[in-house]
């Protein structure tokens, strides 16, 4: 019956859907690599490395690259972000995904993110 709703839905699961769950088509993400921070620092000091991982690891998982931080406690805005601006466009062009919120960090910088 299950199958049923979901002819209804579309007859033909666009690329990109890959299963379905109580009759919603779920979209899964086939990113290998994704642009995101990893939080470090202490409590109620929050610091942030901008990091290429593996879309499957943690937030605070395994890294593939460091590519620059984010302090969002600095005094000016010139020490709140270092990004190492040739190898973050080197992973953007080989196809790796940048969350929301470094895609924001990515444009104030400068740096297009699709």
């Amino acid at each position: 019956m299950r199958f049923a709703k979901l002819t209804r839905i579309a007859t033909c699961p666009p690329k990109g859907f890959a299963r379905a769950r109580r009759g919603l088509l779920l979209e899964r993400a086939f990113v290998a690599v994704r642009l995101r921070l990893k939080k470090m620092g202490r409590r109620h000091r929050s610091f942030f490395r901008l990091s290429a991982m593996d879309g499957r690891s943690p937030r605070d998982g395994r890294v593939v690259e460091e590519l620059g931080w984010y302090d969002p406690h600095a005094k000016t805005a010139e020490q709140q972000t270092s990004i190492n601006r040739e190898r973050v466009e080197y992973w953007l062009k080989v196809g790796a995904q940048a969350s929301d919120t470094v895609r924001n960090m990515l444009k104030q910088q400068g740096i297009a993110a699709k």
